[in-house]
């Protein structure tokens, strides 16, 4: 019910052919750049924030440009980047279609959602650090989060670099960069073996020179999704496998994952290879990937989703005491349709083996009406209007008799639910409201490429500190801060994931409870339950996407405990210098 913001999705074109082969087979030379504008097209749920598109020409002569790139900001930044890149397109004659800008043979699309709070152009991708020499001249973008910024910048400034911007996407084009000035006869294969033992954290990393070699590398835990597709006349790159099907029109099996620290590479001759680059370790590719951000046309995605929702059928059960006669089953928002099939296939298979005389009910209880305005600022006014985002469905309940079960992919921060979803829900008078997450509860921050950084921000761990104050043991809240505090200046491979103690005195059931609680607006009248999908389920529907930080604490890379310690003193200590906040 709550937007996550997601960093990010890639998209990469290499044409394999000479340009005239495209405009005799397909009539236009733009064959290339319509592909990358699909390809992100399909993609946009993966970053609203802004959009780039880069090119590079193998064939342009000295004197004239060869890398292009334009960018936008905003939720409308594919549609204004191609509109500026045919605009430019249309100011060059047709008699001088060898200068035509974004005529080439690579291609680079990108779509930004920023989870570090950094905003502006400077921020947008693709990044292009420009030389004299094409072989040196490098355009990066990725999907990714590198947790040891600070080693990445040290490791630069030791090297006699000058980073100008503290960012991983800046210090990343400065390291492969600076290796490709100190090239003789540039080697990508070495360069990005010698670049990423430095890297920690969850990435795909793309990137064109100005020759067209194109690469993209995925971490060797496998956090960030990659996926290629190439025959003779086109490679293609993107973060998700159906937006590769789609726009190429291939079959399922003719897609390939890119395995974790593997890179895919075109040279500039247009002989493709993949390339170890990394030993895999650790591999835990990202699960929310699975439950919510990846599109659910994905054939595997699908399936996974509808067993999210059937495994939940024994605890939505429980939590009605078995009377599925006086019950109603719906979903908020569209992302939780898929989980709620399964759930819904799951029940009618559990009715007829019980022989149940009567039909399980299925409404569309609550559809999204409006969007609210950003300038609504004033707390109780905005609260007010939040309650209005939905509209009911009126009648498609019995008041006072129907227990009404709504399934979410996910709750985080819990807002839209207290503000908003049941608020609304209790109009319609059910007897019982359950709130069913596909998603076990989320504990933890991420430092992949999710916006879920402050500790705060989940209503999970809010209710375990209520607990723990409530009954007595704040001693281990305490405790967990001095534990975390004597950690800060270890290596990252020393640090332990202490947080994980404040959660340990309770069950998940409890904390479950304590959630409804803190969520339940004032004034309620229906009793209000949470159910949250188990770890364990969610590892029988997800088994090949075992990575489950956010639920669990279990960081693949080191530098994930350094991130959520980091992120519980910074709860303490904000809330030491303002107790109100506690």
């Amino acid at each position: 019910m709550e937007q996550l913001k997601h960093e990010c999705g890639i998209a990469l074109v290499r044409l394999l052919k000479p340009i005239e082969y495209y405009v005799e087979k397909y009539g236009t030379w733009q064959h290339g750049l319509n592909k990358l504008y699909l390809l992100m097209e399909k993609q946009h749920n993966r970053g609203q924030e802004g959009a780039g598109a880069g090119c590079v020409s193998a064939t342009a002569q000295p004197g004239t440009e060869y890398i292009f790139r334009e960018r936008a900001m905003g939720s409308g930044a594919i549609s204004e980047v191609f509109e500026n890149i045919h605009h430019a397109i249309a100011q060059v004659s047709p008699d001088n279609a060898a200068n035509l800008p974004f005529c080439g043979e690579a291609y680079m699309g990108h779509l930004r959602y920023s989870t570090t709070g950094r905003s502006g152009m400077a921020y947008v991708h693709p990044f292009l650090r420009r030389n004299q020499k094409r072989m040196r001249s490098l355009m990066l973008c990725g999907n990714f989060n590198m947790t040891n910024v600070n080693e990445i910048f040290d490791y630069l400034v030791k090297r006699g670099e000058h980073p100008r911007l503290y960012s991983d996407t800046f210090m990343l084009l400065e390291m492969l960069g600076g290796m490709l000035d100190e090239s003789e006869k540039p080697d990508l294969s070495h360069i990005l073996r010698e670049t990423s033992r430095v890297w920690d954290g969850g990435y795909v990393i793309c990137g064109i020179t100005g020759t067209t070699e194109m690469f993209a590398m995925r971490d060797p835990c496998g956090i960030r999704p990659a996926f290629y597709y190439y025959d003779d006349e086109i490679a293609v790159v993107a973060s998700e496998r159906p937006v590769i099907q789609t726009v190429m029109n291939v079959d399922i099996d003719e897609v390939k994952e890119l395995l974790p620290g593997e890179a895919f590479f075109v040279k500039a001759d247009g002989e493709i290879r993949t390339e170890q680059i990394r030993e895999p370790q650790n591999v835990k590719p990202c699960s929310f990937e699975r439950i919510y951000f990846s599109r659910g046309s994905d054939r595997d995605i699908y399936q996974e989703r509808k067993i999210l929702g059937e495994l939940l059928i024994p605890n939505v059960l429980k939590s009605i005491d078995n009377d599925l006669e006086n019950t109603v089953f719906s979903f908020i928002p569209n992302t939780a349709e898929v989980a709620f099939y399964g759930m819904m296939e799951g029940l009618d298979k559990y009715s007829h083996k019980q022989k149940l005389p009567f039909r399980i009910r299925r409404e569309k209880v609550a559809i999204k009406d409006i969007k609210l305005r950003t300038f609504i600022t004033e707390g109780s006014t905005r609260e007010d209007l939040a309650a209005h985002v939905y509209d009911i469905t009126y009648g498609s309940i019995r008041p006072y008799d129907d227990n009404l079960v709504v399934i979410d992919d996910s709750i985080v921060r819990g807002t839209t639910l207290k503000q908003s979803i049941i608020k609304i829900l209790d109009r319609l008078h059910p007897r019982k409201i359950v709130i069913v997450s596909s998603a076990p509860q989320i504990r933890y921050p991420d430092c992949y490429g999710i916006d879920m950084n402050r500790m705060d921000d989940f209503v999970a761990f809010r209710a375990t500190i209520a607990l723990l104050k409530e009954r007595g043991m704040s001693h281990i809240i305490e405790d967990t801060y001095q534990k975390c505090k004597a950690q800060e200046n270890l290596p990252k491979e020393q640090i332990v994931n202490h947080v994980k103690d404040i959660y340990n005195p309770f069950t998940a059931d409890e904390i479950s409870r304590k959630i409804a609680q803190i969520l339940t607006p004032e004034g309620t009248q229906a009793e209000i339950e949470i159910v949250f999908q188990s770890i364990k389920d969610l590892h029988r529907a997800c088994p090949n996407h075992t990575g489950d930080w956010y639920f669990s604490g279990n960081y693949p890379t080191a530098g994930g405990n350094r991130v959520v310690n980091e992120a519980f003193i910074k709860y303490i200590e904000k809330n030491k210098v303002h107790p109100t906040n506690a």
